[in-house]
C-alpha cells in the first residue's frame, strides 16, 4: 500500500496508522526525546514493508556512533531492499548504506541531493545535517539547511527544529547573532526543542557569556531535560559555563546528576563525561573516582575504531583513571582503523592519532611532546567532527601542556589569544597570569 505524508510524499509499503506512528517518531526525533526506536519499531509491526519505518530505525542506529548499532542498521538496510521503493526511497538506501560503510561523506551528497530536490524531507534534513557534524562541515551544518528554509513555514510539521539546525549551523559559522535568533525562535515555537535549546548555548560557550548561558539553560530546564535522551550534553553545556566561572562544586553537583549520575554507557554521553572531567583534569582538580566509572564504560568498546572523536575521548579517560594499556590498545587500534577504506581512515590519520598520542604523551609527563603533536592538529580538528564547543578541549590541552612544559612564548601567545575571545573570563585571566608568571621567571637574573 502507498500513503502520502504530511510533507506530501508517497511511503510504500504504508498504512494509515503506521504512518501516523511514523511521523510521531519523526517528531520524537526533531525534539531528540521519548524513544523513537521503540516508535518506530511500532510503525514496522503495524506495516512490515514501510520501506521508510526501515530506513528511519537505520539512522536512528547510525548516527549515535554507537558501534554495536552498525549491525542494526545493516539489518534494516537489507529488510528495505528487499521491498519495493520509489526513487526517493531507493536514495535513502543509498545513504543509509554508505553510512553502514562508514563512507559519511558520500551519504552526505546523498541526502544532499534528497533535500535539493525534496526540501520538506525532514528526516533526510535532520540526518544530513548531524552527518555534517559528525564530519565538521560547517559550512554545510548551515547551508544544507538555508537551501530547504523557504519551503518551510510555521503551518509545516517540524518547522521548528528547521530553526533549530540552522541556528546550529550558523553558530557553527560565526555568525553568532543570527544563530541566537533562530535558535530563541526554534525554542520559542516549540520548548522540548533539544537542539534549538543547544544553538544558544553554543552560541553563549563561545562567545564567553557564561553568565547568561546559565540563566538561558536554567530557565526552561524542565522542557529539555525532561524524558530527552540529549538531555545530557544541554547539561553539558551548562556545566561548561559553571567551570568557566570557576564554580567547581557545581560542576560536580552536575557530573553526579544529570550528567553522569546514572552512569551511561551511550557513547554520546561518555564523550561529554570524559571531556567535562578532562577539563577539571587539566586543572589539577581532583575527581576522586569518578574517572574509573567513565573508563569502564568505555572499555568494551574503545577499541571498535569506528569514530576517531569517540577515541580521542576514550583515552582522556583512561588517562584519567591511569590505564596506560588500555590507552596503548586504543592506539592500536588506530593503527588499523587508518588501514581501512572508509572515511574514519582519513579521521584518524589526520586528527584523531596524533590528538590520542598527544593526550597519551600528556599522561607520561612528556608535554613537549604534547605540544608538538597537537599544535599541527588543531587548526584542521574540525576535520574529525564534533563542535566548537567540544573542540576547546583541544586547545586547553595544547595551553596547559605549553605551560607546564615551560615553552614561555607559546604559553604567553595562546593566552593572549583566548583573552582576545574571552576578554571577561575567569579562565583567560588565569592563563594569562600563569603566562606571565613563567616569563618573569624566564627572564629574572636567577632564571
Amino acid at each position: 500500500m502507498n500513503i502520502r505524508n504530511d510533507y506530501n510524499f508517497t511511503h510504500t509499503g504504508a498504512d494509515q496508522d503506521s504512518l501516523v506512528t511514523y511521523e510521531r517518531a519523526l517528531k520524537q526525533l526533531q525534539c531528540y526525546v521519548a524513544d523513537p526506536v521503540e516508535t518506530i519499531d511500532q510503525a514496522i509491526a503495524t506495516s512490515p514493508e514501510f520501506v521508510m519505518a526501515h530506513m528511519f530505525k537505520a539512522y536512528l542506529h547510525l548516527l549515535g556512533t554507537e558501534p554495536g548499532d552498525i549491525a542494526v542498521a545493516r539489518t534494516c538496510l537489507e529488510a528495505a531492499a528487499r521491498l519495493k521503493c520509489n526513487p526517493h526511497e531507493h536514495q535513502h538506501q543509498q545513504a543509509v548504506r554508505c553510512l553502514v560503510e562508514g563512507r559519511w561523506r558520500q551519504a552526505s551528497r546523498i541526502l544532499e541531493d534528497i533535500t535539493i530536490s525534496h526540501p520538506q524531507d525532514i528526516l533526510a534534513l535532520q540526518a544530513g545535517h548531524l552527518v555534517d557534524f559528525y564530519t565538521g562541515n560547517s559550512r554545510m551544518l548551515r547551508d544544507r539547511i538555508a537551501r530547504a528554509l523557504p519551503h518551510w513555514h510555521k503551518e509545516i510539521p517540524g518547522y521548528h527544529a528547521v530553526l533549530g539546525m540552522y541556528a546550529f549551523g550558523l553558530e557553527e559559522s560565526g555568525d553568532f547573532e543570527s544563530a541566537e535568533r533562530f535558535g530563541r525562535e526554534s525554542v520559542s515555537l516549540n520548548p522540548r526543542d533539544g537542539w534549538g535549546q543547544h544553538a544558544v548555548a553554543h552560541v553563549m560557550e563561545t562567545q564567553g557569556r557564561p553568565r547568561e548561558g546559565i540563566a538561558w539553560m536554567r530557565e526552561n530546564a524542565d522542557d529539555w531535560s525532561t524524558d530527552s535522551f540529549f538531555q545530557v550534553h544541554n547539561w553539558w553545556h551548562l556545566a561548561l559555563y559553571h567551570l568557566e566561572l570557576d564554580e567547581i562544586d557545581e560542576v560536580f553537583n552536575l557530573f553526579d546528576g544529570p550528567i553522569y549520575g546514572e552512569r551511561s554507557s551511550v557513547v554520546l554521553d561518555m564523550v561529554d563525561a570524559s571531556a567535562l572531567l578532562w577539563r577539571l583534569h587539566l586543572r589539577g582538580i581532583d575527581v576522586d573516582n569518578r574517572w574509573q566509572t567513565v573508563a569502564d564504560n568505555w572499555t568494551p568498546i574503545a577499541t571498535s575504531g569506528n569514530y576517531a572523536f569517540n577515541d580521542l575521548h576514550a583515552a582522556m579517560a583512561f588517562v584519567g583513571a591511569n590505564r596506560p594499556e588500555a590507552i596503548q590498545q586504543v592506539v592500536d587500534a588506530q593503527q588499523a582503523a587508518m588501514q581501512r577504506n572508509d572515511d574514519n581512515a582519513l579521521f584518524t590519520r589526520e586528527v584523531g592519532h596524533p590528538l590520542t598520542l598527544g593526550v597519551k604523551a600528556f599522561a607520561e609527563g612528556d608535554y613537549h611532546k604534547t605540544v608538538n603533536l597537537i599544535r599541527p592538529v588543531r587548526e584542521i580538528a574540525h576535520r574529525f567532527g564534533g563542535s566548537h564547543a567540544q573542540r576547546d578541549v583541544i586547545n586547553l590541552t595544547l595551553i596547559e601542556a605549553a605551560l607546564r612544559s615551560g615553552n614561555t612564548g607559546l604559553a604567553s601567545a595562546l593566552a593572549a589569544e583566548r583573552s582576545a575571545r574571552r576578554p571577561e573570563s575567569p579562565l583567560s585571566r588565569l592563563f594569562s597570569q600563569r603566562a606571565n608568571n613563567l616569563d618573569a621567571v624566564a627572564t629574572s637574573p636567577r632564571g
